[in-house]
């Protein structure tokens, strides 16, 4: 099972559900849980990915805000995921507590995290290394589970598999997650190329694959 169909599963039924995307993005989450009939709303901080998010999905609703400051009252949605986001924000503990806040009673937080090993992580490491925000969201959510914050449903780890036709591909990839990334791989592009073909396998038809696992909770707010 994919992170998409564990995230599904978690939610349903989704038809009518208030999701909360945290760390929209582009809205790619987004478009696939609005097509399940869910009713969604996404923030993000980066205003460019936000207005990509609205002409992708216009029937959900999108919001400029940070994970740590959600600007919705208390029990404001059924169901929250946090896809790839957690480690991007700087005070994961706060973004959790936030996020256990606006679900009702009875909601759960899904949180999707790509762990600090796998070839993708090892071909990206050179352009961004990621090894200290990973741990640091998976030390904040085993606290959250420690101090009773949740109550953990489901820890499952999964294997994304992705091709790629050439480097100038997957950089192109890493680049939309991140734009300020670009800077980086111009200035060391030598040893990213070198990186990326010791880490990547090559198919019978010339591409790159590569392979990141992610680490998916599926959480409930205790006393929600």
């Amino acid at each position: 099972m994919d992170a998409l169909s564990l995230i599904r599963d978690a939610l349903a039924p989704l038809p009518g559900k208030r999701v909360l995307d945290i760390g929209c993005g582009p809205g790619t989450l987004a478009l696939r849980l609005a097509e399940d009939g869910a009713a969604v709303t996404g923030i993000d901080p980066g205003e460019a990915a936000l207005a990509r998010a609205r002409a992708a999905v216009p029937a959900a609703r999108f919001e400029a805000a940070s994970g740590e400051a959600l600007p919705f009252p208390d029990g404001s949605f059924d169901g929250a995921v946090m896809l790839n986001a957690l480690h991007h924000v700087p005070n994961p503990a706060g973004a959790l507590s936030e996020a256990a806040r606006v679900l009702v009673p009875g909601g759960v937080l899904v949180v999707v995290e790509p762990l600090a090993e796998g070839s993708f992580f090892e071909a990206l490491r050179p352009i961004e290394d990621e090894s200290v925000v990973r741990a640091g969201a998976q030390a904040a959510i085993a606290a959250a589970l420690s101090h009773g914050t949740f109550a953990c449903h489901r820890d499952v780890t999964v294997a994304r598999r992705e091709s790629f036709a050439s480097l100038d591909a997957f950089l192109a990839r890493v680049s939309t997650v991140d734009p300020a990334r670009e800077a980086t791989i111009r200035a060391r592009r030598a040893i990213v190329e070198d990186a990326f073909l010791q880490a990547a396998e090559r198919g019978a038809d010339g591409s790159y694959g590569l392979v990141q696992p992610l680490r998916i909770h599926v959480l409930e707010p205790v006393g929600a």
